[in-house]
């Protein structure tokens, strides 16, 4: 059968046939062992064509305008002939009207361009799911061509840092004018970030941008750089009015030229993917113990045991860990 033969997605998918594409996503997502398989096969023949696209990480506090940012940076993308793929992070999304889902009808523009493609998060599952199979769709999409790659996050929390760990380029969207300039800095999510960019900076909000970048670039100022030769920018702009979304691109492909002079761009793509891989261990390992019959029997025992201080949990942990 076709649906089975690995060759069929793999040259499908080199030849930018759209429908193959589309299918091979929705394999590399099923969570059935036998298409996990076959996902596999399809991925690794595919990474010899992958790793020459710009990988850019976008997240931005509620509010600031994501969608509307991503469309016109992609719009500019492509209208300067670049092919242009939509990933999103997001566990929390489903299948009947997840924010993502929301987010691709508003980009009406960009998802009818033939050089751009929007991909839905995968729907339910946890972050390290999610993140898995959004970084194997990434691949994928470099293998089909698409040569910027734009993983965008959509849920909270430890999503900003799974989406930092599979790109090259991580901006931050703030706003300026919500009565808290250095919330980001707060939260840690500024530490990931390459360049920070207050978006609606337009009308009213122009002087309000103004302000807001200055005390950014004093905030940044106190935190160490990820890379020794790229200090993170604070710059304004207006995806509403298409204003300083070229700066913003200009910025991100300095950065690569900068880490790719130095030899950090490919050091950071080998860390990241040996951090994957460990991930992937770590996840698997602890789904095998989980599975595990002899560990199902005897867990609900020592929980007992432990809680009612007949066995100390370490010796009741090592029990369970034997039967791995």
């Amino acid at each position: 059968m076709i649906a089975d033969n690995p060759q069929y997605y793999i040259q499908g998918v080199l030849k930018r046939d759209r429908p193959v594409l589309a299918k091979t996503i929705t394999l590399i997502e099923s969570s059935l062992a036998s298409h996990q398989d076959l996902a596999r096969t399809i991925i690794d023949s595919l990474l010899p064509y992958t790793g020459k696209a710009v990988r850019l990480g976008i997240t931005g506090i509620p509010g600031a305008g994501k969608s509307t940012f991503i469309e016109s940076l992609g719009m500019t993308l492509v209208e300067n002939g670049r092919q242009v793929a939509v990933l999103a992070v997001d566990p929390s999304s489903t299948r009947s009207g997840g924010s993502i889902l929301a987010d691709k009808t508003r980009m009406e523009r960009l998802s009818v361009e033939k050089k751009a493609f929007i991909r839905p998060s995968p729907s339910g599952g946890t972050l390290g799911g999610v993140a898995r199979k959004t970084r194997e769709t990434m691949l994928v999409c470099e293998a089909a061509g698409f040569d910027v790659i734009i993983v965008e996050t959509v849920g909270v929390g430890q999503s900003e840092t799974a989406v930092a760990s599979m790109v090259d380029f991580f901006l931050v969207l703030m706003l300026a004018g919500t009565g808290d300039e250095l919330q980001g800095i707060k939260k840690g999510v500024s530490e990931l970030a390459d360049a920070i960019a207050i978006n609606k900076a337009d009308g009213n909000n122009i002087e309000k941008a103004k302000r807001a970048k200055k005390e950014y670039e004093t905030a940044l100022h106190l935190l160490s750089p990820a890379s020794p030769t790229w200090t993170p920018p604070v710059l304004t702009c207006s995806a509403l009015e298409m204003t300083g979304i070229d700066d913003i691109w200009e910025t991100v492909l300095d950065h690569r030229q900068s880490l790719i002079a130095t030899g950090e761009l490919e050091a950071k793509r080998k860390k990241q993917a040996v951090d994957w891989m460990w991930s992937l261990l770590e996840e698997g390992l602890k789904e095998r113990f989980y599975n595990n019959p002899d560990v199902k029997r005897l867990l609900p025992k020592m929980k007992r045991e432990v809680e009612k201080g007949l066995i100390a949990p370490t010796n009741a942990a090592q029990r369970l860990l034997n039967f791995l």
